[in-house]
Parts: structure tokens; sequence; C-alpha cells
């Protein structure tokens, strides 16, 4: 274990690349969204370190980066991109199949009896029951209105 170093100190573009994985890892977790702008700032300041000259390169160069570049990205995180941080609302119908099928059209598969049969939408069968208590035959072409768990509620079209 001669020559692999452990240390933290000085800080160098490997080491702010770490940084920066470890923090984007835990935003992953946590998804804050604040830990992602400090995160990339980590990710610049390992680019500042491998890439500018020497002379602002030190470890003094790299914490002012790093500072400057969490400061704007943080800014920049909770006002331009504000909108990343809202709850986006779902597609009304989304993991809803009843939902869906409101105000398709169907055709009754099985005579009605009691207000009560099958219709077919699209390539399913479904239980169904018709909106004013009506017998419907077999072939008529219905429009759903509402549902009650899995069943239909359907007009005559």
């Amino acid at each position: 274990m001669e020559g692999l170093d452990l240390t933290l100190w000085p800080p160098n573009a490997w080491r702010w690349l770490a940084l920066a994985l470890i923090l984007f890892s835990i935003e992953m977790m946590t998804g804050t969204w604040d830990l992602l702008w400090i995160s990339i700032a980590a990710a610049f300041t390992s680019a500042f370190a491998a890439f500018a000259p020497s002379g602002i390169a030190g470890w003094e160069g790299q914490l002012l980066f790093f500072a400057i570049a969490t400061v704007i990205l943080f800014i920049m995180g909770r006002t331009l991109f504000r909108r990343m941080r809202e709850d986006v609302e779902e597609h009304p119908t989304l993991n809803k199949r009843m939902a869906g099928t409101l105000g398709q059209r169907g055709v009754v598969a099985d005579d009605f009896s009691g207000g009560l049969g099958r219709v077919k939408l699209g390539d399913t069968v479904w239980s169904a029951q018709s909106t004013d208590g009506a017998n419907l035959a077999s072939g008529v072409p219905v429009i759903v209105e509402a549902t009650e768990g899995t069943v239909l509620k359907v007009r005559p079209a």
C-alpha cells in the first residue's frame, strides 16, 4: 500500500469528481434538488482543477471557484429552475383505466336483462348497466356515460 494515497488534502480533480458523484447520489435518494446544484459545482470545480493553469489551480483557487460556482448554481436552481421543484400533476386518466372509457362508443355484446348486460368496447367486453334501466338488444351502439367499479354505465348512442 505504499503508492496508494488516501488523504483528502490537498484537493485535486479526482477528489472533486468523487465529491460530485457522492452529492449526486445523495440527491437521487432525497430528491431535494438542492444537492444537485452543489454536485454540479463540484463537477465544474473538478474540471477547473484539471485544466486551469497551475498558478490559480491551487487549493485556494479550487475552494474559491467551488464557493462561487455553488452560490451561482444554487441561486439559479432556486430562481430560474424553480419549476423543476414543483409537483407535476399526472394525466387525469393515467393508471385509471375506467376513466379512459368515458365518452367512448361501444356495442352491446350480450342482451341486457334488468338493465344489466355486456358491452364490447374496442377489443374488450365489459359488464355494463344502462343508465335508464332499459334492456338493450345485442348489436345496439352505446356510449359510456360513467363507471362504477368495473361496470360501465351506458346509454344508447
